[in-house]
């Protein structure tokens, strides 16, 4: 598996580059590599991951990423805990949750059965709360926590 990089500090990055929020939200800036998300979804993304980070390592559980071989799914964070469990985790930069959003942790459900203890999406919402098809929870970013 390739690895898989995120900033450190997605807040200095953007200082670094010398966008303001307005051209953040007007999707100005960089890219990371050819055909990635908009600059600010990679900030919202590392955001997501240098959160993760901390609360899976208070927890003694590591954050990994899941890519098929040939791509055919990808879950953007995996939470593992030292018994093999885990929670499977997606970052959306959007308040709202379509079911094309959460088809691979949905495939994910399917493959661990029991191995997986809960799938969520983290989005720019204000309300958390659980899909009624899926069971999958939609978490704002800043709601997330340990």
């Amino acid at each position: 598996m390739s690895p898989k990089y995120n900033l450190a500090d997605p807040a200095l990055a953007a200082r670094l580059v010398g966008l303001e929020a307005d051209a953040l939200l007007d999707d100005e800036g960089p890219d990371a590599h050819p055909g990635s998300d908009t600059f600010l979804g990679q900030l919202f993304e590392s955001l997501a991951a240098m959160s993760l980070r901390t609360f899976a390592s208070s927890a003694g559980a590591s954050v990994l990423h899941l890519r098929t071989h040939r791509g055919t799914h990808k879950v953007d964070f995996i939470v593992k805990r030292g018994d093999g469990k885990v929670v499977a985790i997606e970052v959306k930069l959007s308040p709202i949750v379509e079911s094309s959003d959460v088809r691979h942790l949905v495939w994910l459900k399917r493959e661990l059965g029991d191995g997986l203890l809960d799938a969520a999406i983290v989005t720019t919402g204000q309300d958390a709360y659980r899909r009624r098809d899926d069971g999958i929870a939609v978490v704002p970013l800043g709601l997330l926590g340990p």
